[in-house]
């Protein structure tokens, strides 16, 4: 049983109640400011207090004060306002105000809370000193690069680490829409902007990024480019250093890269003029693993062994992991997994790539609700598959203690999931 402080309008409070109490909680005080809770707490402190995101209610003052005496804080935001004032204030869970209480439930009794940011006083010694950048890319014909990067961010933060996903895609970024969020401002395009002048400071990256809310894991969003036009925004020099600058803020940066390698030096005649792919060039080459989509279908895997021999002359293919997407016998025919393995290892020699089965009813639900496949469709083969492959080669490895068990972890034990990697 967990004791609450509501500090919620009067319809949200009703809403509220009755499932509360059904859940075997108890509500010690309805409060109506940010003063009144701090009287509350230093008397008789809740387990945990739950308020409207509202300059009122949601003060730094009444966060410091809770965070003294223990106390969770859960926001409800009303409008994009609210989740970013919350958000400037450093609270990460943060729910959007029409939530079900089955959202809050989850999240109170049983939800990952969200990681600290880098330079907190909460961040683990083990945690290293900056964090790892993945780069997703695949080539042309809509091989499910977003998708994949989406869903690989969404992992990463439900396994308990902070995370940004960049939107790099110089062509035209789809991870706001496919999130249902509202992408006016390109929050990566800024960011640049602040990198160019040295002014990215963490402040301004908070109010220049979006924030994916999820009792599972929530992560940090920079919004690609609206108008395809605004490519001369993203420079190599200010992609590389927004990049090195989010090693300092997150664990993870995960990128969504376009699909085009060419470095147009053949088709400018001026040297120093701006490059339309150097963004997604930069981000494969600070990228500490970059993962190779493709389409598993004819078309799309002729596509990608073409696109393939190019990768190769811009990095090394050893911190490659190759993905197909949609692996599905309607297009593949019989045994479509091995037709695939075999395929690439004839004509790519690529040995063992990863498997995504196609779910287009699962894709199709996270899509129409804006939300992740874990959020969305938690069940889904292809949301399996991909967890399976975040937790055995992106995660890095928990650490071996002296004296235990020596068992294998739950997750490392699924059929088709690949044990601890030998020391080298």
């Amino acid at each position: 049983m967990v004791s609450l402080a509501l500090a919620v309008d009067r319809r949200t409070e009703d809403r509220f109640l009755d499932a509360i109490v059904e859940h075997g909680h108890s509500v010690v005080a309805r409060l109506a400011s940010a003063a009144d809770i701090l009287s509350l707490i230093a008397s008789r402190p809740p387990d945990v207090v739950l308020l409207g995101a509202t300059p009122d209610t949601l003060t730094a003052e009444l966060l410091a004060g809770c965070d003294a005496r223990g106390v969770r804080v859960i926001a409800l935001a009303a409008s994009d306002v609210e989740r970013r004032h919350a958000v400037q204030l450093g609270l990460h869970e943060v729910f959007d105000a029409e939530s079900d209480w089955s959202e809050i439930e989850r999240a109170i009794t049983g939800g990952i809370p969200v990681p600290s940011r880098i330079g907190d006083p909460t961040r683990t010694s083990a945690a290293p000193d900056k964090g790892t950048v993945v780069a997703v890319w695949g080539p042309s014909g809509a091989p499910g690069r977003t998708t994949l990067a989406i869903n690989i961010a969404a992992e990463i933060a439900a396994a308990g680490h902070t995370v940004v996903l960049v939107d790099a895609d110089t062509y035209g970024g789809t991870v706001a829409p496919a999130l249902g969020m509202l992408d006016e401002a390109p929050g990566f395009a800024a960011a640049c902007r602040l990198a160019g002048s040295e002014s990215l400071t963490r402040s301004e990256f908070e109010r220049v990024a979006q924030r994916y809310t999820s009792p599972h894991g929530a992560f940090w969003i920079l919004t690609g480019l609206g108008s395809p036009s605004r490519w001369p925004e993203l420079s190599s020099t200010r992609v590389t250093r927004t990049i090195q600058a989010l090693r300092e803020w997150v664990d993870f940066v995960v990128v969504d890269t376009g699909f085009s390698l060419e470095s147009d030096e053949e088709i400018s005649s001026d040297l120093f003029a701006p490059r339309r792919n150097a963004a997604t060039l930069s981000a494969l080459r600070e990228a500490d693993q970059v993962i190779a989509c493709g389409l598993a279908d004819p078309v799309g895997m002729a596509r990608f062994l073409r696109a393939w021999v190019d990768l190769g002359d811009i990095l090394t293919t050893e911190r490659v992991v190759v993905v197909m997407n949609r692996v599905r016998a309607s297009a593949i025919g019989l045994n479509p997994a091995a037709q695939v393995e075999s395929t690439l290892r004839r004509f790519g020699g690529i040995d063992a790539p990863v498997l995504v089965p196609h779910d287009q009813q699962a894709l199709d639900t996270a899509v129409l609700a804006g939300r992740t496949l874990r959020d969305a469709a938690p069940k889904s083969p292809a949301r399996i598959a991909i967890r399976r492959f975040v937790r055995s080669q992106i995660l890095p490895e928990p650490p071996m203690v002296e004296g235990g068990s020596g068992r294998i972890p739950r997750w490392l034990r699924m059929p088709g999931a690949k044990g601890p990697r030998p020391s080298p």
